[in-house]
């Protein structure tokens, strides 16, 4: 029970954040990554503010076995660079240049978004629903016979 409300406390948090942040308006996020033309750099704060607690919350973590709530801490998986990672990464950013959102910020603007963030987030699902059985076809397709 404590979990669940912990969980439920820290997207709430983070939901309030991404509003209060700007990153659920998507005219403000594709300012900031129009570069070569309007660039609006204010979210360069948003992921200063980010950035810098991570890495002291990833410092700790790193020494401890158990979390707050007494669960076991995962252990990092390795860190390389591989084709799914890249091309996950380019889909990603493609996606999030051309709508403004991302996954987070398209699940905390549903409410508001309208039916253009409906049609995102039902597209956004329907991607993250169909990934795995186009990875393991890809697999089947890429593997030698």
């Amino acid at each position: 029970m404590l979990r669940a409300i912990s969980a439920g406390l820290a997207g709430a948090v983070f939901g309030l954040g991404l509003m209060v942040s700007g990153m659920t308006d998507s005219v403000k996020v594709q300012g900031w990554l129009d570069v070569f033309g309007d660039w609006d750099p204010t979210l360069a704060f948003v992921m200063g503010g980010a950035i810098l607690p991570m890495a002291v919350a990833w410092r700790v973590a790193a020494r401890r076995r158990l979390s707050v709530l007494g669960t076991p801490l995962p252990q990092l998986g390795p860190q390389r660079l591989d084709p799914g990672l890249i091309w996950g990464s380019v889909v990603f950013g493609a996606g999030w240049a051309l709508a403004g959102l991302c996954p987070g910020p398209a699940l905390a603007s549903i409410s508001f978004g309208g039916i253009g963030g409906l049609a995102f987030f039902a597209a956004m699902l329907v991607g993250m629903l169909a990934a795995a059985p186009l990875r393991a076809a890809s697999r089947r397709t890429a593997a030698p016979t």
